[in-house]
């Protein structure tokens, strides 16, 4: 292998250390933002000069076996494919959803009008849920402790996000430091290739604690 091989190698590496990573998506929870098998770009460049903001897409290590599977190894190339960057990683252990709360929410659903509010402040989620699709069918009332999030899948009734686990290890917060990057972009397949942005409703000044 010649210097300039492993010098690229090398660089490939730190890149998907500390600048972006590539993952597929793992399931249909997060339709029709993402589909399952996009390959989306988790970017960790961000999160180094501002903190975890609300409606970011954030990729997450499973904080307690929420995916309830027994992990399994791919093969060796495939390893190295995705140690070195070359290769997206394949989700194993790993999750996708919207950010809905921070630390010190107070996350409710619903309101009068079937809404999902945060610190008293309804959010319009039409911009990113399915056409009448409801915001929860499950109701719920949590307050965010210090160091962790409160997450949803856009596909509310295919979700087993936050609600799903309240009432199991973690109370369905997770952890701020088992987010592995903010989802950034659909880079695959080319028909997809879009920027993720945060929707205008968590733009609301109102929902600042």
């Amino acid at each position: 292998m010649t210097t300039v091989t492993v010098l690229a190698l090398v660089i490939t590496v730190v890149l998907r250390l500390f600048v972006a990573e590539a993952f597929y998506v793992p399931s249909e929870s997060m339709y029709d933002t993402l589909t399952k098998d996009d390959r989306i770009l988790a970017e960790k460049v961000s999160y180094l000069h501002r903190d975890v903001e609300r409606g970011d897409i954030i990729v997450f290590k499973d904080p307690a076996n929420w995916l309830n599977e027994e992990p399994t190894k791919p093969g060796a190339l495939r390893q190295v494919g995705e140690f070195v960057g070359i290769l997206p990683r394949s989700g194993e252990g790993h999750l996708v959803k919207r950010v809905i709360g921070l630390p010190g929410d107070k996350v409710v659903c619903c309101d009068r009008n079937g809404r999902v509010t945060v610190n008293g402040i309804a959010l319009d989620e039409r911009e990113y849920l399915l056409k009448d699709a409801h915001p929860s069918d499950m109701p719920f009332s949590v307050v965010v402790p210090a160091g962790h999030l409160w997450v949803m899948g856009d596909n509310r009734a295919q979700s087993a996000d936050s609600r799903a686990h309240m009432g199991g290890p973690g109370g369905g917060f997770v952890p701020i430091e088992n987010v592995v990057g903010r989802a950034c972009c659909v880079i695959w397949p080319s028909d997809r290739m879009t920027m993720l942005r945060p929707p205008e409703t968590f733009k609301k000044p109102g929902l600042k604690k």
